[in-house]
């Protein structure tokens, strides 16, 4: 059963997930958004903002600061910024998809994320059972292509690249890789920079 504030999709429709601590959010999160809904065809994206990243040493910004800020940089009549992650209690992407296939089993889903985490996507706890219940939308991000297109995943996944715009309706696993004009824009950077301070 859908939660109160969750999002509402309906029958058949795909929802583009894109998952992150967005600390902050920033216009390059804003780009791989609409890029996904254009290539991948889909109806929506979710931004599931996470309550912290297991693979990340610090803890992040206060949630409500980072759901604010991730409100105002994307505003889009298709994009639902959410905190679907910290009403689960949910640190652990796999976590986070299979509850949202029992909760909306008519609904296609797919995982976003920049060629950055692809290359490094076999560290994530149960990546092959990611892999297994949803596509994978894969965009490039500066510096990370290559190495990226090598990692194991892709290397595993082989056999499962699809076409971009055949992606939300093919059959797990499945993965596509696009390419997008580049943007150097990332939270580490914003953060050292001083632009988002905790």
């Amino acid at each position: 059963m859908r939660r109160p504030g969750w999002p509402v999709a309906g029958r058949g429709q795909s929802v583009g997930l894109l998952g992150g601590s967005f600390d902050p959010a920033h216009a390059g999160h804003a780009a791989i958004t609409r890029a996904a809904l254009a290539h991948f065809r889909l109806d929506w994206v979710w931004w599931l903002v996470s309550p912290g990243n297991p693979l990340k040493p610090d803890a992040p910004a206060a949630l409500p600061r980072r759901m604010a800020q991730a409100q105002e940089m994307m505003r889009h009549p298709r994009v639902r910024v959410t905190e679907i992650e910290a009403s689960l209690s949910s640190r652990f992407t796999a976590d986070t998809v299979a509850i949202l296939k029992e909760t909306y089993p008519d609904v296609r889903f797919v995982w976003l994320m920049g060629s950055d985490n692809l290359a490094h996507f076999h560290r994530w706890d149960r990546w092959e059972e990611i892999a297994r219940r949803v596509p994978l939308g894969i965009f490039a991000r500066p510096g990370d292509r290559l190495r990226a297109l090598n990692a194991p995943t892709p290397r595993r996944l082989e056999d499962a690249r699809v076409p971009p715009s055949m992606l939300a309706r093919s059959k797990p696993p499945a993965w596509s890789f696009v390419n997008i004009p580049l943007r150097a824009e990332s939270s580490t950077e914003l953060r050292r920079a001083g632009r988002w301070k905790h």
